[in-house]
């Protein structure tokens, strides 16, 4: 009778165990402007909890730390997160990948997305406080502030940049996580471009509005980020 008993609770605990660690996809999580890895600590730690592997979750380390003008969406910056994606998609034991991506993060996965024509192998996009249909800071191209940032490959209204990844697919389901008070996307006191917030993303599932700044979003979000990528 005890070896019985002590059988099924071997197997319940296997059962639980491979419930927890059931396959899942591969997460890439990628960071802002000039902000480093460990700004995604929040989300890592919760994806963690939830049974994620570390080797899982991917947080690619790009641009300049002391030079926010200085960072755009052409070469360097492109590297790291286009090697993070495809190696998620490598290791990835379904095949598929999960992309979060917070402020110039965002517009850089979705970019990188769609370079490699991958938004096939994308379970889920979500992008947190991006700009996507521009800073207002910025100006309008080519009337726009001359930085990286916000130039001819930055976030000024209608960049070429911008203009050219509008409309491209992200994934099988895109969502947006976003604020009224966003200190960058609204520092102007509007958040909108052409009457749509600009974090929105073009053909999304559903957008997300929270009463936090820009940063707060990113980090004190965890819960929702992974129960819109599960």
């Amino acid at each position: 009778m005890k070896s019985l008993l002590k059988i099924t609770l071997l197997m319940l605990v296997a059962v639980c165990s491979s419930a927890v660690f059931a396959c899942k996809d591969a997460v890439v999580l990628v960071h802002g402007n000039t902000a480093s890895p460990d700004s995604w600590d929040e989300t890592y730690n919760y994806l963690r909890s939830k049974g994620y592997a570390a080797n899982d979750i991917l947080r690619p380390n790009w641009g300049s730390k002391t030079c926010a003008a200085c960072n755009n969406h052409r070469g360097a910056e492109e590297t790291p997160v286009r090697n993070a994606i495809q190696s998620a998609l490598s290791r990835s034991c379904t095949g598929r990948i999960d992309v979060i991506g917070h402020s110039m993060g965002a517009t850089l996965a979705a970019q990188q997305i769609d370079k490699l024509a991958v938004s096939n192998r994308v379970d889920a996009f979500v992008g947190i406080a991006g700009a996507f249909r521009g800073l207002r800071t910025c100006g309008t191209y080519p009337f726009n502030v001359w930085s990286s940032t916000c130039g001819r490959y930055g976030l000024s209204i209608q960049s070429p940049f911008l203009d050219g990844l509008s409309g491209a697919p992200l994934g099988d389901r895109v969502y947006s996580i976003k604020s009224n008070i966003d200190q960058i996307v609204c520092a102007t006191g509007v958040c909108s471009v052409g009457g749509v917030h600009s974090s929105r993303i073009w053909n999304e599932n559903a957008s997300y509005t929270y009463v936090l700044g820009h940063f707060g979003l990113q980090t004190d979000t965890a819960v929702k980020q992974y129960q819109l990528i599960k």
